[in-house]
């Protein structure tokens, strides 16, 4: 017996809509994890990611209305309201300080006699992610989603409302703006 094919984006919204939660899981565990990771990367916290995971879903769960798949694909979708949720709540928590959750450190484990070399790359992949959540949203959100999660100019740009050429441009800036942090940072550890 053949398997199955995997179910699209649109059929599991049908069926999610039509109330069959094991749709709902099904977009879920297909989804959670992008959105979640651009979350925490754009917030550098995990409450917020965590919580923000949590309202995208609910709104996609009780929102019909809200996706229409003839303005893009779902996950550009899911970008997006991620996206203003992560706004909002990097507002309400403004004056609180940016930590960043070492949990996400991906330096893996130590190779046997590299073990100076393994903290080398944590401490510079840790100064990376602190200058990335230092830059303002606009040139995070296109470092974030053109770098970490490959996506293309153009689907960057329907995420962030903006021409191909504005994505390009604040791309070009952020990598300076890192570039000049790592420099720095480098000359003068904090």
């Amino acid at each position: 017996m053949p398997p199955s094919p995997t179910p699209s984006d649109g059929d599991l919204l049908r069926r999610m809509w039509a109330g069959d939660e094991e749709a709902f899981t099904a977009l879920y565990r297909r989804h959670q994890g992008m959105v979640f990771r651009f979350a925490l990367q754009m917030s550098g916290r995990t409450e917020i990611a965590e919580e923000v995971t949590q309202d995208v879903f609910m709104l996609l769960m009780r929102g019909r209305k809200q996706y229409d798949p003839a303005l893009g694909p779902l996950p550009a979708f899911l970008y997006g309201v991620a996206r203003n949720h992560v706004r909002r709540a990097l507002e309400r928590e403004r004056s609180a300080p940016v930590q960043i959750d070492e949990r996400e450190l991906d330096s893996g484990p130590a190779a046997e006699g590299d073990v100076l070399g393994s903290l080398t790359r944590g401490e510079q992949l840790e100064s990376l992610r602190k200058a990335i959540l230092k830059l303002p949203p606009l040139y995070r959100e296109a470092i974030v989603l053109c770098e970490l999660h490959e996506l293309n100019y153009e689907n960057a740009a329907a995420i962030m409302g903006c021409p191909v050429g504005t994505v390009r441009s604040r791309l070009h800036r952020a990598r300076a703006l890192l570039v000049a942090k790592m420099g720095a940072s480098e000359r003068c550890p904090a």
